[in-house]
């Protein structure tokens, strides 16, 4: 897993094989993190990122300036890994919790300006995790939600959908607040 941009870009770490998490890949993530600073403003959002993983977008993130960053993962393979990696870059911006995204989407009645939920592709509610988001009111106003998928979904009914990204195999919905759809 490589960081590819910000003030880590270029760091390489490898969760090692027994690692289950799909990492988003290189040139996927390059080319959301290009829309995504189009659109946004790194050091002034509250990002979440679901179904953390490897941690690699947290890690994206804060290269990025972004310094107030949840991580939700419940793999505790995965959340030690995470913390090492924090460790080894220093950082101090990225909140790690660990528990079942489902359950912290519910209890933590909070807002965020960016979420970006990559669950496993065989996770048996994954149909539900774009609903999660806006039944818990987890998007802010103005934010931007990004859910990654395989090309087996395709969510451009949902009624906060506002676009599609595809980076080879990996596709990217891009969905927002209610409140924006009327203009």
């Amino acid at each position: 897993m490589r960081i590819v941009g910000g003030k880590y870009r270029g760091r390489i770490f490898t969760p090692g094989k027994i690692f289950k998490a799909r990492p988003t890949t290189d040139m996927a993530k390059e080319n959301l993190f290009n829309v995504l600073q189009n659109l946004t403003d790194f050091e002034n959002i509250r990002a979440l990122d679901l179904f953390a993983g490897t941690g690699s977008i947290s890690y994206e993130l804060a290269s990025r300036g972004c310094t107030d960053i949840t991580a939700v993962e419940i793999n505790p393979a995965h959340v030690q890994f995470i913390k090492e990696v924090m460790e080894k870059l220093g950082e101090k911006h990225i909140r790690l919790v660990k528990s079942n995204a489902f359950v912290f989407a519910a209890r933590i009645g909070e807002q965020f300006d960016l979420i970006f939920a990559d669950p496993p592709y065989d996770h048996p509610k994954f149909g539900e995790v774009a609903d999660l988001i806006f039944k818990n009111n987890l998007l802010k106003p103005d934010g931007i939600f990004i859910l990654e998928h395989s090309g087996q979904f395709d969510y451009s009914k949902h009624p906060n959908f506002k676009e599609l990204r595809r980076y080879g195999s990996v596709h990217f919905s891009i969905f927002e607040a209610a409140e924006q759809k009327q203009s």
